[in-house]
């Protein structure tokens, strides 16, 4: 079953797209029918199958979420005891959890079964840049 490991640069918060690359890797793989599952490998980002088109939803998003779960400098988030690594670090890690680390995406006539406006995003929680490392494995 083909499997590959993408690394994803990351400029802060925000939702980065790869439907590009795990759609070649899909084609790549020369299967027809199956499923993608896709993984990421870190605490403090996820996953989310979300809207292409309009730039507007990935910032609305990426408000959202900030509104949802503010800094642990926030007032609101005085109770929070894991702040060893900045304010933006256990935000982070509820921002991951109320997401998800795995998503799979059906795969036929070797393409991705994604809908016309979905495309895939890493959606990073932290303040400064990262390196992301991304699982992309097909079973069928």
């Amino acid at each position: 079953m083909p499997q590959k490991m993408i690394e994803l640069s990351t400029r802060g918060q925000g939702l980065y797209e790869f439907t590009d690359e795990a759609a070649q890797f899909v084609r790549g793989a020369g299967i027809d029918e199956g499923l993608l599952t896709v993984f990421v490998r870190h605490t403090s980002c996820s996953l989310i199958i979300q809207e292409n088109a309009d730039p507007d939803v990935r910032r609305d998003l990426k408000m959202f979420f900030s509104r949802l779960v503010p800094p642990s400098s926030d007032p609101a988030m005085s109770w929070v005891a894991h702040t060893m690594e900045g304010p933006d670090d256990m935000p982070a890690h509820i921002k991951a959890a109320l997401t998800q680390v795995s998503i799979g995406v059906p795969v036929a006539s070797g393409r991705l079964v994604l809908g016309t406006w979905q495309g895939l995003y890493l959606f990073e929680h932290r303040n400064r840049p990262h390196r992301r490392e991304v699982v992309l494995h097909i079973s069928t």
